[in-house]
C-alpha cells in the first residue's frame, strides 16, 4: 500500500512511501486486539480498594446483652455486620489486576489495529519535523493544515521530542507518543494516526523481529 507523504503545511511533497502489507495490510485479529486492550486497561487499575471486615473494626469486645431471657436474638459483638458501624461481609480487599499478554499477541494486536486504520484511510504519513521551542499555536496550525483539528489524532514520532510533546499537551484532541510507546489502545482510541517517515521505517524493523 502506497500513501503520499505530506509536510506539516498539509501539502503533498510529491513523494510516496510504501506501507508494508505485513503491518498495515493484514487480516485483523479481533481477539488479539481484545486481549491487548483488556490487559492494558486492567494494568492501569490500582487495586487498592479495601473495606473493613469485622476483624478490622476497632471497638468494644463486651457482649452486648445476656445470652438468654431478653426475647430477642442473641448478640455477641457490636462489630457484627448486622449492626450499624460493624464490619462488612466479604468486602473488597486489595488485589492485583495485572494481566500478562504475550509479546506475539501484543504485536499481532498492534498490526491489526494499524491495518484497520490503514484500510479506513485514517493513516497519514508526514515528513520528519521538529520544533525549536514549545508552541501550542504552531502545533494547532499543523492540525489545521492536515485538516484533523476536529478529530482525535495520534502523532507517532521516531524519538521522544520534548518540544512537540509540550506543544500538544494542552490540546484535548491531540496526543504525541514515541514509536516505542505505541499501543493498541492508543491506536484505536484516536480517529487519525499521523506517522513520520522515520516511524514507518522503524516499525518495519520492529515487527521483523
Amino acid at each position: 500500500m502506497e500513501v503520499v507523504v505530506k509536510n506539516i503545511a498539509g501539502e503533498d511533497t510529491g513523494r510516496k512511501i510504501e506501507l508494508n502489507d505485513s503491518i498495515f495490510g493484514i487480516e485483523p485479529n479481533d481477539h488479539a486486539i481484545y486481549l491487548d486492550v483488556k490487559g492494558h486497561l486492567a494494568n492501569k487499575r490500582q487495586g487498592t480498594h479495601k473495606s473493613k471486615e469485622r476483624a478490622d473494626i476497632v471497638g468494644s469486645t463486651k457482649k452486648l446483652k445476656r445470652q438468654k431471657g431478653t426475647g430477642t436474638a442473641r448478640a455477641g459483638s457490636i462489630k457484627s455486620p448486622i449492626f450499624r458501624g460493624g464490619g462488612r461481609v466479604f468486602g473488597p480487599r486489595p488485589k492485583s489486576y495485572n494481566e500478562k499478554v504475550n509479546k506475539k499477541v501484543k504485536a499481532l494486536a498492534r498490526k491489526s489495529a494499524l491495518s484497520y486504520k490503514a484500510k479506513d484511510g485514517q493513516v497519514i504519513v508526514i515528513e520528519n519535523f521538529s520544533m525549536e521551542q514549545p508552541k501550542t499555536k504552531e502545533f494547532t496550525n499543523i492540525l489545521n493544515n492536515l485538516k484533523i483539528n476536529d478529530k482525535k489524532s495520534l502523532f507517532v514520532l521516531a524519538d521522544t521530542n520534548k518540544n512537540i510533546y509540550l506543544s500538544a499537551r494542552n490540546l484535548p484532541h491531540a496526543q504525541v507518543v514515541a514509536e516505542n510507546g505505541l499501543m493498541t489502545y492508543n491506536i484505536l482510541n484516536n480517529n487519525t494516526i499521523v506517522l513520520t517517515e522515520d516511524v514507518v521505517k522503524r516499525l518495519e524493523k520492529v515487527f521483523e523481529k
